[in-house]
């Protein structure tokens, strides 16, 4: 490809970026999916499974089988929301709230490496690009 599309650009960029958040989790016997499941779970109140699913942009199914992982691990336990009888909340267990630790750091260090790498004007810009797409796409303003 002579020049990159700016969807090609992000593809490869998050394949890149998931690939090495796999490549990580797996030492721990864990995935991507895990670990943004476990950051997305409160640490002490619970939270619905809805809105894990909300947040981390996947269907109801695929969460499912998220879960269904965290529980036979060991991660998470499920309990019937007090305020919402069909609704279940996801809690921690102490080995989540391990795993989650390690999810969050290594969240975080993949941040502070790329910001030791761009400069806060770079980084400015990345942030409003993106924030550009995303309005774009949610506005329907492309197609």
């Amino acid at each position: 490809m002579k020049e990159k599309t700016i969807d090609y650009i992000l593809r490869a960029t998050w394949q890149a970026v998931s690939r090495m958040y796999n490549e990580e989790a797996s030492k721990y016997e864990g995935s991507m999916a895990i670990g943004f499941a476990l950051l997305s779970i409160d640490k002490e109140n619970g939270t619905p499974s809805n809105y894990i699913s909300n947040r981390m942009g996947m269907e109801p199914t695929s969460l499912t089988r998220t879960l269904k992982t965290l529980e036979e691990k060991g991660l998470i336990t499920r309990q019937k929301n007090p305020e919402d009888g069909r609704g279940v909340l996801i809690f921690l267990t102490d080995l989540g709230k391990e795993k989650r630790e390690l999810s969050k750091n290594t969240v975080l260090k993949f941040n502070q490496i790329i910001k030791q790498n761009i400069s806060d004007e770079k980084f400015q810009h990345f942030i409003e690009v993106s924030d550009t797409i995303n309005d774009l796409i949610t506005e329907k303003k492309i197609f």
